[in-house]
């Protein structure tokens, strides 16, 4: 296929994420091209009010693809539009869609359509973000109708007094497999890892090979299958964990 034809998919990040373009690139493989905008660096120190200011200028973001077309947009920041209800999140972006005209979902929106296509009514949330934006988090998907089984928590380190350290960008595949391989699992619950910032490509793979039956999900791969549907991308050189969900969706 000529590179120049593909579908064009873009991706507004937060500005220090240093995950969501290679795992959308992996993922997405020869089956589209994948442009990104940054959201604006933003002076201030506290994280909900970083947030806030995400979503603020989201519209002047997504507007800094300027004449690139675009056949659709995901906005790969979770935690923002945790902020949002579920029916705020949805009205943001169908109100992007309409000024761009092309189709935008946030991530979470992207979760919620993976769900839907599943069937899943049960999730257990994977969260490497501080425990009042995890306790956001399953508000969020709680209001959205779905029951949140359980929460593992993934820390990044631990500080010098011993209290938990959260940084999505800095937490690491061994210690996701270890929190969750001591957590006992609910049957029919649906692995969620929350959040563009965590890498996850990995841990889903092998968990894949070692509870092949439960549905598991990242904010990145739920994103993906989202772009794939919403671009008609041709679903045959998909990623195998896409496949997976191709699998399980037909």
């Amino acid at each position: 296929m000529d590179l120049f034809s593909l579908p064009r998919l873009g991706l507004v990040v937060p500005p220090e994420n240093p995950t969501a373009e290679p795992e959308f690139n992996h993922l997405a493989g020869a089956g589209m091209n994948v442009f990104t905008a940054r959201f604006p660096v933003t002076p201030v120190t506290e994280l909900r009010e970083m947030l806030e200011t995400y979503n603020r200028v989201l519209p002047d973001t997504l507007g800094d693809f300027g004449e690139l077309r675009l056949d659709a947009a995901v906005v790969a920041c979770s935690a923002s539009h945790y902020l949002l209800n579920p029916d705020g999140d949805r009205a943001l972006c169908e109100e992007l869609s309409e000024r761009a005209g092309y189709r935008v979902a946030s991530s979470t929106q992207a979760i919620l359509a993976l769900c839907e296509a599943l069937g899943v009514a049960r999730l257990t949330l994977v969260s490497p973000y501080q425990p009042w934006l995890t306790d956001t988090s399953r508000a969020f998907w709680e209001r959205a109708g779905l029951k949140v089984d359980d929460v593992v928590l993934v820390p990044a380190a631990r500080n010098q007094d011993g209290s938990e350290h959260y940084d999505p960008y800095r937490v690491t595949t061994r210690e996701i497999l270890r929190r969750i391989r001591e957590r006992r699992l609910a049957d029919g619950t649906a692995l969620l890892f929350t959040g563009t910032g965590m890498g996850t490509l990995a841990t889903l793979t092998e968990l894949a090979r070692e509870d092949p039956g439960r549905p598991m999900f990242s904010s990145n791969l739920a994103s993906v299958w989202w772009a794939r549907r919403a671009m008609v991308d041709d679903t045959g050189a998909a990623h195998p964990l896409l496949r997976d969900l191709d699998d399980r969706t037909a």
